[in-house]
C-alpha cells in the first residue's frame, strides 16, 4: 500500500503573497491562511483559528501573486512537506504545506482591484479531477508547473450556450 499526503483545506489569507526566485530563477510564492473553525466547549460555541503556511512554485506563483491579497478567501489542495535545517547547532524544522491547486473561493475583499473570484489555478498542470494520489516522480527536480484554464466552451464568451440544468 502507497503512503498518502494530501490536505484539502478552505481559509482566507492573512497576508499578501510574497514573490521570491530562487538561485536559478525559479519563482516561489509564500502566503498564510487562517482555517476557521467552531467547537463546544461546555455549553457554547467557541471559534478557533488555525494558521497554515503556503508554497507555490513556478508560473502559478507568478499568476497568482496579484490575486492573492489578505483577506482574500481561497480553497487549498496540496500536501504536507517538512523543511528541516540547522540554525546555531541545533536541528529545527517546519511543516508547510505545498499547494498543487489553488481556487480563489470569495469575491474581491483583498486591496487588489480587480474581482477573480472564478479563477481556477492547477499549480500542478493536472486536471483538477484526479482520481488517485499519484506520487512524486522527481521528488529532487523543481515541480514543473504549468497554466491549465480549464475547459473551453468555445464562441466568445467563454460559457456554454446551453446551461444544462
Amino acid at each position: 500500500m502507497n503512503d498518502l499526503n494530501h490536505v484539502i483545506l478552505i481559509g482566507r489569507l492573512t497576508r499578501d503573497a510574497d514573490l521570491k526566485y530562487n538561485n536559478n530563477g525559479y519563482p516561489i510564492a509564500s502566503f498564510s491562511v487562517a482555517v476557521n473553525r467552531s467547537r463546544k466547549q461546555g455549553d457554547q460555541w467557541v471559534e478557533e483559528a488555525n494558521f497554515f503556511d503556503i508554497t507555490v512554485f513556478g508560473k502559478s506563483a507568478e499568476n497568482l501573486k496579484p490575486y492573492l491579497v489578505k483577506g482574500k478567501q481561497v480553497a487549498i489542495d496540496g500536501e504536507l512537506r517538512q523543511d528541516r535545517w540547522e540554525q546555531d547547532g541545533q536541528s529545527r524544522s517546519k511543516v508547510v504545506i505545498v499547494a498543487n491547486n489553488i481556487q480563489l473561493v470569495g469575491g474581491n475583499t483583498g486591496s487588489s482591484g480587480g474581482n477573480a473570484g472564478g479563477y481556477n489555478q492547477n499549480t500542478a498542470g493536472q486536471s483538477s479531477q484526479r482520481s488517485s494520489y499519484q506520487p512524486r516522480q522527481n521528488a529532487g527536480a523543481a515541480p514543473q508547473n504549468t497554466y491549465n484554464p480549464g475547459p473551453s466552451y468555445g464562441g466568445d464568451s467563454g460559457f456554454p450556450e446551453d446551461i444544462p440544468f
